[in-house]
């Protein structure tokens, strides 16, 4: 069924992320007001006015499209955290992030990003990530590749004496144990950062331009989309327990993503021993 509306829809997908952008996020870019921003959880966890929008205008249209699909949207959750059972349901889920980089977006940095997927029984099978502020969005279909603006990308083989250049999660999102997992990438041929918009930071990976991420949160939003990008650009995924990525949940956290196998392995080896 997926395999089949992908194969007639996947421009119009692309149309209503874009029409979401348009209408709801970029008129709002650098022109928020005061009461238009909300701290859900904290000053690094803000919601704004777009995002509420944005997510309610895709939620209509992505529905439309497909028929008897289920939407998981970041926004939505929060207000219900029951929808988000709707990730192991047998329904086709599209899973939204209105604005991910939220506080990028609130700064007037252009460093953010709109996230759909397209799942079904924990399985990606498209994703689309568009950055309106720059005009880019890449699209990846399981089993099709990955494309940015229409070409084809591939995150390419880390060189073996590279120093690894790794975006990690903010101290606030992580666990005592897990900032113990973090801190063993402090070490010789590891260089960290803290992340950005996590969707562009697994495009940058697809690129080949980051070498790998490690995670502490599991939210299928902030994930899903760029997963299946770097899979499908030639890269891969594994928790500290050395496993892929699950969205319905139950992780061994932090979680890697990088540009080939070998460099996840390398990470998720690190993750597990300073945990």
């Amino acid at each position: 069924m997926i395999e089949d509306f992908l194969g007639q829809a996947l421009d119009d997908v692309e149309e209503a992320v874009r029409k979401a952008a348009a209408a709801e996020v970029m008129p709002r870019f650098r022109q928020l007001a005061a009461h238009e921003i909300v701290e859900k959880n904290g000053p690094h966890d803000l919601v704004t006015v777009a995002d509420r929008n944005a997510e309610e205008f895709l939620t209509k249209e992505l529905t439309r499209l497909l028929p008897g699909s289920l939407v998981v949207g970041e926004e939505a959750v929060h207000a219900n955290p029951r929808t988000y059972e709707a990730l192991k349901s047998d329904a086709p889920v599209w899973i939204v992030d209105p604005v991910d980089g939220t506080r990028q977006f609130v700064q007037g940095d252009p460093g953010f990003c709109t996230l759909v997927a397209l799942a079904q029984r924990g399985v990606v099978h498209a994703s689309w990530t568009f950055a309106p502020a720059r005009d880019q969005i890449a699209v990846a279909v399981r089993g099709g590749g990955a494309r940015l603006d229409g070409q084809l990308i591939r995150s390419g083989e880390v060189p073996a004496d590279k120093i690894l250049e790794v975006a990690t999660s903010h101290p606030d999102y992580t666990t005592e144990e897990q900032k113990r997992a973090l801190l063993a990438l402090d070490t010789e041929g590891v260089r960290t950062r803290p992340c950005g918009s996590a969707g562009l930071e697994y495009l940058a990976v697809a690129r080949g331009e980051l070498d790998a991420t490690a995670f502490s949160w599991e939210a299928a939003w902030d994930h899903a989309a760029g997963l299946l990008l770097v899979e499908e650009a030639g890269g891969a995924h594994l928790t500290r327990a050395g496993e892929p990525f699950r969205i319905t949940g139950a992780n061994a956290l932090p979680f890697t993503a990088a540009r080939d196998l070998a460099t996840a392995r390398r990470i998720a080896d690190l993750l597990a021993e300073g945990a």
